[in-house]
């Protein structure tokens, strides 16, 4: 079976700049031995006097990191006066992470290994680490640790989580600053829902605009919500 080289793919076209050495497609001299993939949710705590432990809400979800770290060598050139510098093969890479003249941003990638891995992204760090020189200083070898952030538009991230959160009836912890108008933009990307709360939530709610840090609020399925509108 032939080796499948791992590839970053420059997505931004006008960033492309062979003169800066960002061809369309970077091509890696030598495969990781390993690679690693990272996510994560952000959690806020809702502090309520007297229990136990904070109430745990979540926020949004963090973008998956995905961080590799490449191999370049250039001793089969030889280690004399014709040595070749090894930053001509990590320019590349490193350009990932400048910022670019035509775009005034560090480029979107896609990183493809195969049929295995497929992550498109933005270079979030590059750190360079040069362990071999000739008599002249001059780096023969190195290696390059690279960190990918996830790159999505928020309509791809919709597509992919169709959502039913608003399905089902919940319960929210009313947070320091919350409104209801600001709780149905959340729950129901419609800040005009926020009366749905507050009508099923009518005992606890006395006024809409008071609402006390700790409350626990009903938050009505979409479907009770289409009906209860119709009825109207």
């Amino acid at each position: 079976m032939p080796l499948v080289k791992a590839t970053i793919e420059i997505l931004d076209s006008d960033a492309v700049d062979e003169g800066r050495g960002l061809p369309s497609v970077i091509t890696v001299q030598f495969n990781p031995t390993e690679y690693s993939l990272d996510k994560s949710a952000q959690i806020a705590e809702v502090g309520i006097p007297g229990i136990d432990s904070p109430i745990l809400q979540f926020v949004r979800g963090q973008n998956e990191k995905l961080t590799m770290e490449l191999f370049f060598d250039t001793t089969e050139q030889g280690m004399g006066d014709a040595a070749t510098d090894v930053r001509t093969l990590t320019r590349s890479i490193y350009q990932l992470v400048k910022i670019q003249p035509k775009t005034h941003a560090p480029p979107r990638v896609r990183v493809t290994w195969g049929q295995g891995l497929s992550f498109k992204a933005i270079v979030e760090g590059v750190q360079q680490k040069f362990t071999l020189f000739n008599p002249h200083g001059v780096p023969l070898r190195a290696t390059v640790n690279v960190t990918f952030r996830e790159y999505k538009t928020l309509e791809e991230q919709l597509a992919e989580l169709n959502l039913q959160s608003a399905d089902h009836t919940r319960r929210y912890v009313v947070q320091h600053g919350d409104t209801l108008s600001r709780i149905a933009a959340r729950q129901y990307h419609d800040p005009a829902e926020w009366r749905r709360i507050a009508d099923a939530n009518a005992s606890l709610v006395q006024n809409p605009r008071l609402l006390r840090p700790g409350m626990s609020l009903v938050i009505p399925p979409i479907d009770v919500l289409h009906s209860t509108t119709e009825r109207h």
